[in-house]
């Protein structure tokens, strides 16, 4: 069993990646691993400011929201999912906000296996690129992080067009198979 922390960066409830993350949900729990939804529409998680407040103590932020939760819950972690709707061809701002925001104690964050889950209006993985080099960037920084899947939810931009689409099942058997 396995501790699986899904942070769907959707600003809308039951948007089409907010969906995705269900899916994914959904499969991990039947395989028998313990799963938590984060969804950072329902959160605070202000901008970094760069001041390095954390740096100087102990990695607690100067900013008082839910981003030092949302941190300890990436620390026990062993796979941590992103999500985001493509937002001018890169991540949207919730989910830039959480990863910049992990600056705080990015270097305890160690050994976790990514998933990336990416949806877009256009019907072309490459309109996902940036998209996915923000979520790889920041398994860059972090020791031991490994990619083990990547979700791309084409083609869809009215809430819940994603239902019935190929990667409901993707995002299904890939949380299957963690």
């Amino acid at each position: 069993m396995k501790k699986v922390l899904v942070v769907s960066g959707s600003p809308r409830k039951g948007g089409n990646s907010d969906l995705l993350c269900d899916e994914f949900i959904r499969g991990a729990k039947e395989a028998g691993n313990e799963v938590e939804k984060v969804s950072l529409a329902e959160k605070k998680v202000g901008f970094c400011r760069a001041c390095y407040y954390c740096r100087d103590h102990g990695g607690e932020c100067a900013i008082k929201d839910d981003m030092g939760e949302i941190l300890n819950k990436m620390l026990i972690a062993d796979v941590i999912v992103l999500a985001s709707p493509v937002y001018f061809y890169s991540i949207d701002a919730q989910m830039k906000a959480l990863i910049d925001r992990t600056v705080a104690r990015w270097l305890q964050i160690k050994n976790k296996e990514f998933y990336y889950i990416m949806t877009s209006a256009e019907d072309s993985k490459d309109v996902m690129d940036c998209t996915l080099e923000c979520f790889r960037g920041l398994a860059a920084c972090l020791e031991g992080s490994r990619e083990m899947g990547v979700i791309y939810g084409k083609g869809v931009y009215q809430k819940g067009e994603i239902e019935g689409k190929p990667a409901m099942r993707e995002a299904y058997k890939m949380g299957a198979n963690v």
